[in-house]
């Protein structure tokens, strides 16, 4: 991914208004990032618990999401998965990611959902920079290029519901 600006990013975002894409809270260290590892930059809104963002390419152009989000509520010794990246997480590192679906049906309160890595790095865990705590992937016969367009289709299909 190319390294993005602070404007870039509010102007990328399709689910929400103008207004608060302009009051949502933009990471500081935008040029400290693995841009050349990220195939989406991910974060979570230090102001507001529930709060998280997507920024990805679709179709040549950038697309920012604003999602709620709710840690999966599985047993103590239960780990979840991320649909994204297939990394497994114990306790609280997978969340369902909720976002408003773009345009008229999200203003109708539409929204899709996904269970992703809580701290949206899933880029990182499948190129191996970066090891989940107390979690694991899997030994997996696919190529690191095959498991990274395994992770971008399973994020293009996200994005397309979001526009469904």
């Amino acid at each position: 991914m190319q390294p993005l600006t602070e404007q870039d990013i509010r102007a990328s975002f399709v689910n929400c208004s103008k207004g608060e894409a302009k009051r949502l809270a933009v990471p500081r260290d935008l040029d400290g990032r693995p841009w050349d590892d990220l195939d989406f930059l991910g974060w979570r809104d230090p102001g507001a618990p529930d709060r998280s963002y997507l920024v990805a390419e679709r179709d040549g152009r950038l697309v920012g999401l604003s999602m709620r989000f709710q840690a999966a509520q599985r047993g103590f010794l239960h780990r979840s998965m991320c649909s994204l990246c297939l990394t497994t997480h114990p306790r609280g590192g997978v969340s369902l990611m909720t976002a408003r679906k773009a345009g008229p049906a999200g203003r109708e309160g539409n929204s899709v959902g996904a269970y992703m890595c809580t701290d949206l790095t899933c880029s990182l865990y499948v190129r191996g920079k970066k090891a989940p705590e107390a979690g694991s992937r899997f030994e997996e016969s696919l190529t690191l290029e095959e498991q990274i367009a395994r992770t971008n289709g399973q994020l293009a299909a996200f994005l397309d519901k979001v526009y469904a």
